[in-house]
């Protein structure tokens, strides 16, 4: 099956809880489709570089998947019409990095900063 990567931005008002709720819910929708989720990653809130829907900061999270496009093309449609999430860009690769993306990385690189100061 192809593999994909799916970045999807939801709404800043949501609890951390909520928007790992969405992943946890797209995940399942693409599980019931015949695709598997390689891999998830919650970024946080993050600002954004102009506004959508009025939001200037947005929940980010990361998903690495293994499913076929029938399965993708019912997750980006779904997507569409969850009120909660205003963005998703999905992406097909040949092969999955292995380790934390660099978003995660970026974030290790300043906890480590902050701990040596």
């Amino acid at each position: 099956m192809p593999l994909y990567e799916h970045v999807l931005i939801s709404r800043q008002d949501l609890s951390n809880a909520q928007a790992e709720g969405l992943i946890e819910h797209f995940s399942t929708v693409l599980a019931d489709n015949g695709g598997k989720v390689v891999e998830t990653e919650y970024w946080g809130v993050k600002t954004m570089a102009y506004k959508i829907n009025k939001n200037r900061k947005g929940h980010y999270a990361f998903l690495k998947t293994d499913a076929p496009s029938a399965a993708v093309q019912e997750m980006e449609r779904l997507c569409r019409l969850h009120d909660d999430v205003m963005r998703v860009l999905t992406i097909k690769v040949d092969a999955h990095e292995e380790g934390p993306s660099v978003q995660m990385q970026k974030r290790d690189e300043r906890s480590e900063r902050r701990e040596r100061r």
